[in-house]
């Protein structure tokens, strides 16, 4: 699963876990071990499910009858399933070989979300078949069985169904064994509309006229597979397809919106035939669809359903008149993304929610490792993956972490384990793992894994065993173990001196950390790279203290060269400044990497911010693209720590503005067709900057053209567009909000139509951000675009979208993805800066959210608390740079 970029954003500071688990959990290396958590008991095992759906989406029911092959394991009287809102009709239990039915009594226990089929005679080991009629609920959100309504060209609105069954959500579909350890086949047939498109995992086998208006299309049986990644959608839709290696591939998207799905279906063959080579096993099913759904959600972008992806519009189509580079981009890698679940997750999945990290970091990893190899343009100076790994680590350093391999123990936990700890941290030590063994040993390694497991489920040791085998000679298990059993980020201290020619440097391991300076620091075995000016790459192991000797003395020590670490460099001042007096030599991957340990640093107080600014002044005007965005997001990042203290803020914000305006006014507003990519990411960019720095003539240059484009609408260039929208939206006055109001109410189209309502949401204006709560709680919006719109109010008014959300809870609620509400609500309150949010979370989660489930509020809590700690420590620090600059 792809999550959005709104749960990405929300995710900066929740989804890790209670303090209690800084430390390598007992139950994280038990599940590494093999041993897997259940929620139902393991007297029987599920074969094969036959399926039969009939929706009624004008009353959001709809009617199933399935029928289990099962095995008994254990004497019994009861077959215990996940379900979740079902009625139950007639069932019964009929044993295999044609034996007398045993009719089935069922009992409902809804906080534990299962159904209890019993027969009055003890049950012997063996197999039967149990039969179930049933009805269930179409959500409004992706939860389960789920419709979206969307507008036309016409003016009118299409529902279309479609479902989302990650982490635990099949059992709001079927009565089932709704548990990844639990694989099993399906056949499925949905009886729809005749006019119709009906998906599922697999191609159709048979459709026949049901009279009325209806069909039944029956599906091909799927492959083995875990429940959450059955599929099924219908609607109005189109389809088009392309054959790669005897694979259809194909991308289905509402009447007349396929086109916009072509970049996805070509790079979605490119893809395939690389992942076929990269895996060593072939794409085991005979069609890989892409279904486009209008809306959104809070948790997810797109989800990896084998067979059939389904991702949300604004992650898989491209609008010409609207689509930018960053969109490009965005749509192939999470195309990559879903792509490489198909075996990571798929075809081999985790045995339990505990080992997530196999499924998400996996994927996340492949995703841009093949962004990377096929479309090299995107990303000149491989830097993604140095942002990807410092992403993680700014999470990782709160006390409130969690291992990569996690204990999950209920269905709010599983939710919560899809966080940057899962995707990101786990992109990044797969990175620096395969860096010390060799991208050879790696991929053999992961091939026989893949072989071993195919069909079937896995722990995260089962991985390492193959590796190990590739890989003789490394102390691999050892290394991984380390950095996926215990949470936290290692500091390496580095200092070196010129002795005979040669370089000696010592490195010695602690620990980086923004909230836990009083324990004993943990320890890691830690891969590292450090190379002297030009020389030679030199790689050791910092075990506790190390000595290492390069040849030569001419130029810098540069620790962790190329970036592919996990770690933090803190350098001794004399070799931090020889390192910054040649910083422009360096590399870009390693001028950002050293520039993002060095923000890191001085947030954890253990490097001045002189340090820091020092690097952003020297960013020369021609620097790369990556640089100016890096210093761009740096002095917003500072900026942010004057909110609230207008004087000292306008003071930095004169030198920021005097950085990044020139570098602006050289790019120049319109583009030419010779920019690259990272030229019009950068030149969008740094209007946002500059106007969230207080840039009169940015903010009057985008109202202009703003005016410009409701006259002539193709005057704003798509890769302009977002940019110059988000600012008016964002300085809007009553009159412009209407203005926008007016677009959003006009628009025909689901995809645009919904980015309007999100920009209503982001005034400056606490009375247009009042109305836009307002709005957010009728069905105009849409029942997906609500929660956002809330969302985005938060963004500038915390407290006043946390306190109306919580004042309407039972209304927001419905807004919500049910698996979302224990992050949801504490995540409004992360932008706050102010004590009294802190108690105001703590309230919420005391009365709202299970103990076992506030990871997410303590986290926020955390990140509060820290930011406000932080903020009286550098403030000065950084009036000092400006003083002596004469700012």
């Amino acid at each position: 699963m792809r999550r959005s970029l709104v749960v990405a954003i929300s995710l900066a500071l929740a989804c890790v876990g209670a303090p209690a688990l800084h430390a390598a959990e007992p139950v994280a290396a038990a599940s590494a071990r093999g041993e897997v958590t259940t929620q139902l008991p393991r007297t029987a095992r599920p074969e094969h499910y036959r399926v039969e759906i009939t929706p009624d989406p004008a009353q959001m029911r709809f009617d199933g009858k399935v029928s289990i092959d099962l095995e008994v394991l254990q004497p019994t009287s009861s077959i215990v399933l996940q379900a979740a809102g079902m009625q139950f009709g007639k069932s019964q239990l009929q044993p295999a070989g044609g034996g007398k039915a045993m009719a089935a009594t069922a009992r409902v226990d809804e906080a534990n979300q299962t159904a209890s089929f019993s027969v009055t005679s003890p049950l012997v080991p063996g197999r039967y078949t149990l039969l179930i009629d049933y009805t269930g609920t179409i959500n409004t959100q992706a939860n389960g069985l789920f419709a979206l309504d969307y507008p036309v060209a016409d003016g009118s609105k299409k529902r279309a169904l479609f479902t989302q069954f990650e982490n635990s959500d099949a059992r709001r579909f079927i009565p089932s064994w709704d548990e990844p350890g639990f694989k099993a086949t399906f056949d499925l047939s949905v009886n729809v509309p005749e006019a119709e498109m009906a998906v599922s995992n697999m191609p159709v086998a048979s459709s026949r006229t049901l009279g009325k208006g209806l069909k039944q299309v029956v599906f091909q049986t799927t492959p083995k597979m875990s429940t959450y990644l059955l599929f099924f959608s219908s609607g109005e839709f189109e389809r088009a397809t392309v054959n790669e290696g005897g694979t259809e591939i194909g991308v289905i998207a509402q009447t007349g919106k396929v086109e916009q799905a072509r970049f996805a279906l070509e790079g979605s063959a490119e893809v395939l035939r690389e992942y076929n080579d990269y895996f060593g096993v072939k794409y085991p099913l005979p069609k890989l669809d892409n279904i486009a759904a209008p809306g959104g959600s809070q948790f997810f972008s797109a989800m990896e359903n084998w067979g059939a992806i389904f991702t949300f519009e604004y992650a898989l189509l491209l609008d010409p008149a609207v689509s930018s580079v960053s969109d490009k981009k965005a749509v192939f890698s999470i195309a990559a993304h879903e792509i490489a679940h198909q075996w990571f997750g798929n075809l081999v999945t985790m045995a339990w929610w505990d080992d997530l990290w196999l499924n998400e970091g996996f994927a996340s990893w492949m995703e841009g490792r093949t962004t990377r190899k096929l479309h090299p343009e995107w990303d000149i100076n491989n830097v993604d993956a140095a942002h990807t790994s410092r992403a993680a680590m700014g999470r990782d350093a709160y006390v409130t972490t969690h291992p990569i391999v996690q204990h999950v123990a209920t269905v709010e936990q599983a939710s919560q384990a899809f966080d940057g700890i899962t995707y990101g941290k786990g992109a990044a030590v797969i990175s620096m793992f395969e860096d010390y063994v060799g991208a050879d040993a790696w991929r053999e390694g992961v091939r026989r894994y893949i072989a071993a497991h195919a069909y079937g489920n896995a722990v995260t040791d089962d991985l390492w065993a193959e590796i190990d085998k590739a890989a003789p000679g490394k102390r691999f298990i050892e290394v991984a173990h380390d950095f996926t059993l215990q949470p936290g980020v290692p500091l390496i201290r580095t200092s070196s001196s010129c002795v005979a020619g040669n370089t000696q440097v010592k490195l010695s391991q602690g620990e980086y950390t923004i909230d836990r300076k009083d324990k004993q620091p943990l320890h890691w075995r830690v891969p590292v790279s450090l190379r002297v000016g030009n020389g030679e790459m030199v790689h050791t192991l910092v075990d506790g203290d190390t000595n290492v000797q390069l040849p030569g003395c001419t130029g810098p020590l540069l620790v962790n060269a190329g970036q592919k670490g996990y770690y933090r460099t803190l350098y001794a001042p004399a070799q931090f400044k020889t390192l910054s007096a040649g910083f422009d030599k360096l590399p870009v991957v390693d001028q950002l990497g050293v520039m993002m340990d060095t923000s890191a640093l001085a947030a954890a107080g253990l490097q001045p911010d002189a340090d820091l600014l020092d690097l952003t002044a020297k960013i020369s005007a021609d620097a790369p693209t990556d640089l100016w965005d890096m210093a761009a997001g740096t002095l917003s990042g500072l900026d942010g720590m004057f909110d609230g203290d207008a004087t000292r803020q306008a003071a930095f914000r004169t030198y920021a503005r005097s950085r990044l305006s020139p570098v602006l006014q050289g790019l120049g507003w319109d583009g030419k067709d010779s920019d690259s990519a990272q030229t019009k990411e950068l030149r969008s960019g740094l209007i946002d900057t500059l106007a969230d720095l207080d840039d009169a003539q940015v903010i009057a240059e985008a109202q202009r053209r703003f005016e410009a484009f409701l006259a002539q609408p193709d005057s704003l260039s798509p890769d302009l567009r977002s940019s110059v929208l988000g600012v008016v939206a964002r300085n809007a006055d009553a009159a412009t909000w209407d203005k926008l109001h007016t677009l959003a109410k006009q628009e025909t189209s689901a995809m645009v139509r919904d980015q309007y309502y999100g920009l209503l949401a982001v005034a400056k204006d606490k009375a247009l951000a009042q109305r836009a709560l307002d709005m957010a709680l009728t069905d105009e919006p849409g029942a997906t675009n609500s929660a956002g719109m809330i969302g985005g109010v938060a963004r500038e008014h915390a407290d006043l979208a946390f306190d109306f959300a919580v004042a309407h809870r039972e209304k927001v609620d419905t807004l919500v993805d049910s698996t979302s509400r224990a992050r949801y609500y504490p995540g409004l309150g992360r932008s706050a800066d102010n004590p009294q949010m802190v108690d105001k979370i703590k309230a919420f989660a005391q009365a709202h959210i299970a103990p076992t489930s506030r990871r997410d509020a303590e986290t926020v809590i955390a990140g509060i608390q820290t930011k406000l700690r932080l903020r009286a420590e550098r403030k000065p620090q950084v009036d000092a740079w400006l003083k002596q600059k004469g700012y």
